[in-house]
Formats: structure tokens, C-alpha cells, sequence
């Protein structure tokens, strides 16, 4: 995606939004997610996902996308990139999540508004909004009246 003056701030609602999926997929071993890669089995990657995801998220808001990548050299350290269909309600968001050994990253490669504003502000608004509306909260116990 073309970079624009508010992709950076999306990029960085997004991170902070899907980082716990991030953290149960690097509890995964690199070597798996590359050997799923390198067989293309994709199927078996939208299941990870999808468990990962589903942890924190609605069903089908988080999902594996079309593929993805690695790298693995002789006395390198493994690095994994995940394509993936970020979809809360009224937004599609198409990213790569870079996973390594200490940090994770992810970067937009496409954003659909459903609806629309003329003002980048508002749609980065919304996808914050509609991103947490998307999560799973908790509420924390009340005190019980004694």
C-alpha cells in the first residue's frame, strides 16, 4: 500500500489491537509455520489462526489470508510473515504480520472502509472503534454487597 500520513497511526491501532494473536502464534515453533509454508498447507495455517484469533476476537474477524513467507538462513534467526484478513464490522483490512524471535510487526497493505468518510481522521477513528468492538472483553467482577 502506498504510505500516507495516516497509515502509520493505523498501522499502530492495528498492532495494538491484534498483538495478543501475535503473541499465541509466536508460541508456535518457526519451524512448523515454515514447513505449513513451504507445503502451502494454507488450511492448516487458518486453523492456527483462527484458534489464535479466537481467543480474543469474534469468529471470522481475524482470518489467514492468501499466503505468506520466511526466512531462514544457515546461523540466521527465523522470520515469519502471515498474510492476514483483519474484518471487524464496516472495515477489511489486508496486512502482513511479521513474526520473529523477540518482536512481531504488521504492516497494511490494503484498507476498505464499507462506509466511507471524506475525512482519513474519522475512518482511522472508526477502525479504531470498530476494532474494539471486535475484541472480546472481560468485565471485571463487581464487589458482591455483603
Amino acid at each position: 500500500m502506498k504510505k500516507c500520513p495516516y497509515s502509520a497511526q493505523r498501522e499502530k491501532i492495528l498492532a495494538e489491537a491484534i498483538s495478543p494473536v501475535a503473541t499465541e502464534l509466536r508460541l508456535l515453533d518457526a519451524s512448523d509455520l515454515i514447513s505449513l509454508l513451504r507445503f502451502e498447507y494454507y488450511g492448516n495455517l487458518a486453523d492456527l489462526v483462527a484458534s489464535a484469533a479466537e481467543l480474543f476476537f469474534h469468529p471470522g474477524t481475524v482470518n489467514f489470508g492468501l499466503g505468506g513467507n520466511y526466512t531462514l538462513e544457515w546461523g540466521g534467526k527465523p522470520e515469519v510473515v502471515l498474510d492476514l484478513e483483519i474484518k471487524p464490522r464496516g472495515v477489511t483490512v489486508y496486512a502482513q504480520l511479521t513474526m520473529a524471535e523477540d518482536h512481531a510487526g504488521i504492516e497494511i497493505n490494503h484498507i476498505s472502509f464499507q462506509n466511507a468518510s471524506v475525512d482519513p481522521d474519522e475512518n482511522t477513528a472508526f477502525l479504531q472503534r470498530s476494532l474494539y468492538e471486535a475484541r472480546y472483553i472481560v468485565a471485571k467482577p463487581q464487589a458482591l454487597a455483603g
